[in-house]
Parts: structure tokens; C-alpha cells; sequence
């Protein structure tokens, strides 16, 4: 049976694949208040040549507006991707309750890689679970890269 968190997850990839439709990183992202989804996001930093268009940062900046507050504290986000630093301090910076992501990124993450933000001495503390649905989104990591490449 199905969990609510891969029920969530599913919603994030369904982001991934329309960055991976733009030949963007297939990263997707969701914030979920009181079960419902708030805001969303997939990398858009080829099509807007910004670098802080990843989707992370995209569903913050749409919840922000849904709840008309720069603060998401009771919020979740799902992402499919370990957030990177630049991720990480917008989600401890928006008071992020949560974050719930799919696969690890050894280069790029802030756990995985060994440099556990999340873990710093911040007024705010964000709890993180990893691994939701991580076969299925390594999988569509791996073939994105592996097309690109081709």
C-alpha cells in the first residue's frame, strides 16, 4: 500500500518530468500545508538562464505567495533530488518544518555528500527524511544524464 509521503513524492516527479521534458536536471519539487499542495516547482534555470531557478526554490516563492508569508512553518516540501546549499538555505531560511526528498546527490547535496547543513546551529531546525521513492528517481536521474550525453 501506498504511504501519503510516496503519494507526495509522485507529485514532485510529476514536476521532474516536465523540467525533463525542457532537457532541464529532472528535479522536482512540491510544499504540502495541511495536505494540500501549496506550491510547486521543477528546475527552469536553461529556460529562465537563472541560476537560482531550481525547483525548490520556485515552490518556496509559490507557497510564500499562497500563504501571503514569507514564513512556511508548518509546511513540508517534497523533492526528488537532496536539496543543494544554495536549496537548503532558503528551506531553513522559509522555516520549512520538513523536507521529504527521493534520491541522494553526492556532489551537490548538503547530506549525502557529507556537509550536512541541515544539521547546523540555525534558530530554526528542519527534520529530513531521504529515500522516498529513490529507485524510480535514480532511475530517471540516470537516464536523463545518459541521454543527454548520447
Amino acid at each position: 500500500m501506498e504511504t501519503k509521503h510516496q503519494t507526495f513524492m509522485k507529485y514532485a516527479i510529476e514536476e521532474a518530468l516536465k523540467a525533463k521534458d525542457k532537457l532541464e536536471v529532472p528535479v522536482g519539487a512540491i510544499i504540502v500545508y495541511k495536505d494540500e499542495i501549496i506550491g510547486k516547482g521543477h528546475n527552469l534555470r536553461e529556460t529562465l538562464h537563472l541560476s537560482k531557478a531550481h525547483a525548490e526554490m520556485l515552490a518556496i516563492e509559490q507557497a510564500n505567495k499562497h500563504l501571503n508569508s514569507w514564513k512556511l512553518d508548518d509546511c513540508s516540501m517534497y523533492v526528488t533530488l537532496e536539496p543543494c546549499p544554495m536549496c537548503a538555505g532558503a528551506i531553513i531560511q522559509s522555516r520549512i518544518k520538513h523536507v521529504f526528498y527521493g534520491a541522494d546527490d553526492y556532489k551537490n547535496g548538503v547530506i549525502a555528500s557529507g556537509v550536512n547543513v541541515f544539521k547546523g546551529d540555525y534558530s530554526h531546525k528542519v527534520t529530513v527524511t531521504g529515500g522516498i521513492l529513490k529507485e524510480e528517481i535514480s532511475a530517471m536521474m540516470k537516464s536523463f544524464f545518459k541521454t543527454l550525453r548520447n
